[in-house]
């Protein structure tokens, strides 16, 4: 399997700087993005320590398959999806005990949304409102649920999503990394075929830029940076309220490009 990835993150119009961060690592088919949250710059930090730990364990344990697993392992579910759960679980434990060591960053937590690839299976695990679609020819599917209160208010029919939208509690959050001492991390694995699109974002993203819009702005880039940056461009025209981060992966069966001469097309700025 060939992939060609884009990515970018931008701290937007109106926030001081961006408490969002992301991971790139396509020699262990690892991408995540995380929103962190927080006073002073205390998200920052917990999505930093969330991007290191998650990768830090996942590059462990495909050196050593012996690394000890994080929580119960889901039978549901292939090793590769349990490892990318444990990882997810172990960097709610290091941001909890980092704020409990540090009274300026107590309360401190982040989402995260992350994908794995191995061969035609994707792996994904998540926690909070950042979110993964699937694009696929014409269509664009969510592949995760919010975990926030009006996401929730809509799943048992007492707001609609256009009410939801509009809500004034849109922003809050049910659930993320250093809420609480153990994480429920919601898990699923999608067969994948070529030509799929798999995009990560944070919601400085969704929170104005429609799944139509995402769609053909998507189909329209020339590669998946350009695409990655226009996404971002259209973030900031809707407003620029918050941090937007954007992953965009291309999967290209049978390219003529090997995998690191595509995927290092990309760039953060």
């Amino acid at each position: 399997m060939n992939i060609a990835v884009g990515a970018k993150t931008d701290v937007g119009l109106k926030r001081p700087h961006n408490e969002d961060d992301l991971c790139v690592d396509p020699e262990v088919g690892l991408f995540a993005v995380c929103d962190g949250l927080g006073g002073r710059n205390a998200g920052e930090i917990a999505s930093r320590l969330a991007v290191e730990v998650i990768q830090k364990h996942i590059r462990e344990a495909q050196r050593n398959a012996n690394v000890p697993m994080v929580g119960a392992y889901d039978r549901q579910f292939s090793p590769l999806t349990n490892r990318l759960a444990s990882a997810i679980r172990l960097a709610n434990q290091a941001i909890r005990d980092a704020a409990k060591s540090q009274p300026d960053q107590e309360g401190m937590g982040t989402t995260v949304v992350s994908a794995m690839l191995n061969g035609q299976m994707l792996s994904v695990a998540h926690v909070g409102d950042s979110r993964m679609y699937l694009i696929r020819g014409d269509t664009i599917e969510p592949l995760t649920t919010d975990h926030s209160l009006v996401a929730e208010q809509v799943r048992r029919g007492m707001l609609t999503e256009e009410e939801a939208e509009r809500s004034p509690q849109k922003n809050i959050i049910t659930r993320a990394l250093g809420m609480d001492d153990a994480v429920d991390v919601d898990l699923d694995e999608v067969p994948l075929m070529q030509g799929d699109q798999l995009l990560l974002c944070s919601d400085g993203l969704t929170r104005d830029v429609k799944p139509a819009e995402i769609l053909v702005t998507v189909r329209q880039g020339k590669n998946p940076q350009a695409a990655a940056e226009r996404l971002v461009e259209l973030a900031n025209a809707a407003g620029g309220l918050d941090n937007t981060t954007v992953i965009l992966v291309t999967i290209q069966h049978g390219a003529s490009e090997t995998p690191m001469q595509r995927v290092w097309n990309w760039l953060v700025s």
